[in-house]
This record gives structure tokens, C-alpha cells and sequence, in this order.
């Protein structure tokens, strides 16, 4: 009754009409750096902090909130158009979404993000109001063995599950690892990799990393043969889902929900491993394998569903216990604290207003976003028609802009281009992508929980499974491995001698 009472005074103090607007400004501000390569809602909140000391906190929070909520969304934008993410967690999202743009479908892979954003997000900020204290308090309970097992299955999974070729999928892995390790040791701060350049002592971006690898690989590639096939202009396509897309997405949406919540509410999750298991999952379930690969849309409305849920996770751990999981949430605590509210357990008690009226405007904020981006998917979706070589020319200024944003360092556009021509390379040799962004996210974070535990444990490697999340996660990662051995063996069984022998005797010659 208490939680009942309380969203509604939020919803109160979120309607009235100078929140609203704010509510509005944020969202419009979100999607639009969340288009933008590298300019996310962290960098964005971060430039409004010194402007909104003088709004009252409510607003100011409502607004940071429709920035990160539409920084989501905003990502799969040009993830799906152009095969560029804003965001790392929209990187899952250009594998089927890019493939349904250049199939005539860029409408309905916009339009299944939208829907599955306002789903999960609707869905997530509901469990933040039922769920959030005891979520929080099962997160803060997981120790180092278990997220070093959760980032190993991730690591895992992506080699052994995605592509044909197991042995090109771990040299990208072990690619991604490698770019992960540049930088300042974690524990020690021992330079490692640096090749005695300073700027690269704090690593580099995964932002630069992966707008260099899709954006301007994609294009370098595109470039390299334009000579050598005419240009086509892609089909935009009809503008709506129709009935067979609204059937093979509702599931995802769901799943996908699923998926993000728990991994938003852990301090080490992020959007970025909840949106790669939903896209592994739905590519093991779905019923037209044939399409992953060449635009599925079940591989669009997943992860993104999953994207917006960890949006909404993240909130939880943010207010029960002032713990943020990602940088947009670090930022909002520092905001806090310059208002001179106190984060923790007791927030809900001493400041319950300013709470509740946050968590009533991310409803506000989905249903604005929904409203927002849903009519205008044909109009996104007809950026399709642009020439290529104007669009490709386009891409390559917003991703050496979105880059440079992220550090103001020229060093970042070197980077950029070097990292750009790996991408071509890979392309070439026909090396996976998503490996290696995974390893370049994940590597970092694998390493601190690996050696938090070993030194935790005083180096005994027993540690890394005496935990039950740990063990069960191993489990899971076995069977990664044995399940398609045995069904391999059984298909091995079908098609052995008895089977060879009818086949025979069917033959008109016995051959």
C-alpha cells in the first residue's frame, strides 16, 4: 500500500506540467545523442550538471532520467541504419537489425525496438516498484567467483554458439582481450601495452573501439568495392510490422525483459552482457534459423527489450543502496550529492518524493519515447535512400565526431583509423565482429574479478567455484560444449549403416 501510495504522489508531482516538459526535454535529448556515435547520456548528463543546480531536484531528475531512457533507444537507431551503435549496448543490436535495413526491413526492425523498449522499460520500472529492495540486497550478496563465472560463460558463449568457424571466432576473441589489456593495470597502475604513449594509459574507449570496427570498417569496406558492383538503392519497404512480426516479437520482448533486469540490478552487469545472451537465446529458440545472419527479427527485439530492462535494473541498486553499475549512474549520484541528498537504504525514507516521482516519469518517459520514435520509424527508415557514398561520407564525420567527444584527444581519431582498418581486415579475412567488442567489454572486468578473488583467497584457485551462482554457471558452460557433441553423435547415429542400407535398397541400381 505504502509503494501504491507513493507512485501516485510521484505520478502527481511527475504530471505537472513544467515536469512534463523536462520529461520531454530529456527524452528528445536522449535519443538524439543516443544517434550519435560516441556522445552518450553519460557525457550528456555530465554537460547539464552545472545548468540544473538551479532546477529543482525533481526535475532535474526527471529529465536525467528521460536522457538515459532515450540514450537507449536512441542507440539502435543508427545501429539499425547504419551499422553504427551510439551506445555499447546497441552493438548486439546491428548484427540483425543492420541486415533487416538492407533487406527493405528497416521500418519494422525500428519499430519492434520501440515497442520492446516501452515493454521492457514499462515492465522493468514496475518491478523497481515491487522488487527493488530485495533485488538489490540478493546483487550486493554476489562475490568475485561469481561475475568472473557469469563473464567466462559470456566469453564462452560467444565463440562456441556464434559463427561457423570456431578458430576465427577465438582469434577475434583473443583480439578483443588484447585491446582490453592497453592501458594501467587495475590493481598495480603498471603501464601494460602502451608502447610508452601516455594517452593510452587509461586503455582505450570501448565507444572509439566499437564505432571504429562497425562504422568505419563497415565503410572502408563499402568503399573498397564500389568499383567493382553498381550501387543499389535500398528498399525502405512497407512502414508497419505486420501480423507475422508482431508474432515472432512478443516473446523476445518478454525474454529479453528477462534478461536485462537481473544484470542492470548487479554492480558489475551493464546492458551490454544481458543484450548478447538475449541474442544467443532467441537464436537457439527461434524457428527460422535460416534468417539469423541476414536480419531475424527476433535477433532486433531481444536484445533490445533487454537493453531498456538493464536501463531500469540499473535504477535499483542506484537508489537502495547508492551503488551505481555504469557511468550514467555514477554521474545521477554525483548529482545527488551536489543537491545534498544522501543515496542508501534510507533515500526511499527521507527524500520518498523525489524517489517516487522518478520512477512515475520513467513510465512517463516510455510512453513518450514510444510516442515519440514509433511514427517516425518509416521517416528514420528512408535515410536508406541516401546515396552511398554521401551516407557512408556522413557516417565516417559523425563516428570521427562521436569519437573525438569522448576524451576531446586527437589521439582518439588516430585511434580511430587504426582500429578502422583492423575492422576492414577483418572483414576481409572474414574474422567475426561481435567476439571481439564482447572480449574488448568484458576482458577488463574478467581480469579484476579474477585476481579480487585469487587475492581475497590468497591465491587459491579453488575460490572461483565455491560459490552456488559460480558452480551453476560452469554447469551451464559444460554443456555449452557437451550438448552439441551429443547431438552431433546422435545425427552421426541416424546416418549410420542401417540408415546407408535403406537407402540402398531404395535405389533403382543398389548404389
Amino acid at each position: 500500500m505504502d509503494a501504491w501510495q507513493g507512485l501516485m504522489e510521484g505520478f502527481a508531482t511527475a504530471l505537472t506540467p513544467m515536469n512534463l516538459l523536462f520529461a520531454c526535454i530529456g527524452v528528445l535529448l536522449g535519443t538524439a545523442v543516443g544517434v550519435l556515435p560516441g556522445i552518450g547520456p553519460a557525457m550528456t548528463v555530465a554537460l547539464l550538471l552545472p545548468i540544473t543546480y538551479n532546477v529543482e531536484p525533481a526535475s532535474a531528475f526527471i529529465m536525467f532520467a528521460g536522457i538515459y531512457y532515450g540514450g537507449m533507444y536512441g542507440g539502435s537507431t543508427t545501429s539499425i541504419l547504419l551499422n553504427t551503435p551510439g551506445e555499447s549496448s546497441s552493438v548486439i543490436t546491428a548484427l540483425e537489425g543492420n541486415k533487416m535495413a538492407k533487406a527493405g526491413r528497416a521500418a519494422q526492425a525500428l519499430a519492434t525496438a520501440a515497442i520492446g523498449s516501452f515493454v521492457a522499460g514499462s515492465i522493468g520500472t514496475a518491478l523497481i516498484v515491487a522488487f527493488a529492495p530485495t533485488i538489490a540486497t540478493a546483487a550486493v550478496q554476489l562475490g568475485a567467483p561469481s561475475y568472473f563465472a557469469i563473464m567466462m560463460l559470456a566469453l564462452v558463449a560467444v565463440t562456441a554458439v556464434l559463427g561457423s568457424s570456431k578458430l576465427r571466432g577465438f582469434i577475434s576473441l583473443f583480439l578483443g582481450l588484447a585491446i582490453g589489456l592497453v592501458g594501467a593495470d587495475l590493481l598495480t597502475g603498471q603501464n601494460r601495452m602502451t608502447l610508452g604513449v601516455p594517452l593510452l594509459s587509461d586503455g582505450i574507449d570501448i565507444v572509439v573501439v566499437a564505432v571504429a570496427i562497425f562504422a568505419v570498417g563497415e565503410a572502408l569496406w563499402v568503399a573498397a568495392h564500389l568499383r567493382r558492383r553498381p550501387l543499389e538503392v535500398i528498399p525502405v519497404g512497407r512502414p508497419w510490422m505486420g501480423k507475422e512480426d508482431w508474432k515472432r516479437s512478443w516473446m523476445p520482448w518478454l525474454r529479453g525483459t528477462a534478461f536485462g533486469f537481473p544484470f542492470g540490478a548487479l554492480p558489475a552487469g551493464g546492458a551490454e552482457l544481458p543484450t548478447f545472451l538475449s541474442y544467443v537465446t532467441e537464436k537457439k529458440l527461434t524457428k527460422h534459423p535460416e534468417e539469423f545472419g541476414k536480419g531475424a527479427i527476433e535477433g532486433v527485439a531481444g536484445p533490445e527489450a533487454a537493453n531498456n530492462a538493464s536501463a531500469a535494473g540499473t535504477l535499483v541498486p542506484m537508489l537502495s543502496l547508492g551503488l551505481p553499475t555504469n557511468a550514467t549512474a555514477a554521474i545521477m549520484l554525483a548529482a545527488m550529492a551536489g543537491y545534498g541528498i544522501q543515496p542508501g537504504p534510507a533515500l526511499f525514507e527521507e527524500n520518498g518524493d523525489l524517489v517516487w516521482a522518478l520512477i512515475a516519469s520513467l513510465f512517463i518517459g516510455n510512453a513518450l519515447l514510444l510516442i515519440l520514435n514509433l511514427p517516425l520509424a518509416p521517416v528514420w527508415a528512408r535515410l536508406l535512400r541516401t546515396p552511398r557514398p554521401y551516407l557512408y561520407a556522413g557516417i565516417l564525420f559523425f563516428a570521427s565526431l562521436g569519437a573525438y567527444a569522448v576524451n576531446l584527444q586527437w589521439f582518439d581519431l588516430l585511434l580511430l583509423l587504426v582500429l578502422g582498418l583492423l575492422g576492414l581486415l577483418m572483414r576481409r579475412f572474414g574474422l567475426p565482429v561481435l567476439p571481439m567488442i564482447i572480449a574488448v567489454i568484458l576482458g577488463p572486468r574478467l581480469e579484476y574479478q579474477l585476481r579480487q578473488a585469487l587475492q581475497l583467497s590468497s591465491g587459491d584457485w579453488s575460490t572461483l567455484w565455491s560459490e552456488p551462482v559460480a558452480i551453476i554457471v560452469y554447469i551451464c558452460m559444460a554443456l555449452i560444449f557437451i550438448v552439441p557433441l551429443v547431438m552431433k553423435r546422435v545425427r552421426g547415429t541416424g546416418t549410420g549403416p542401417d540408415a546407408a542400407g535403406s537407402t540402398a535398397a531404395e535405389s533403382p541400381d543398389g548404389r
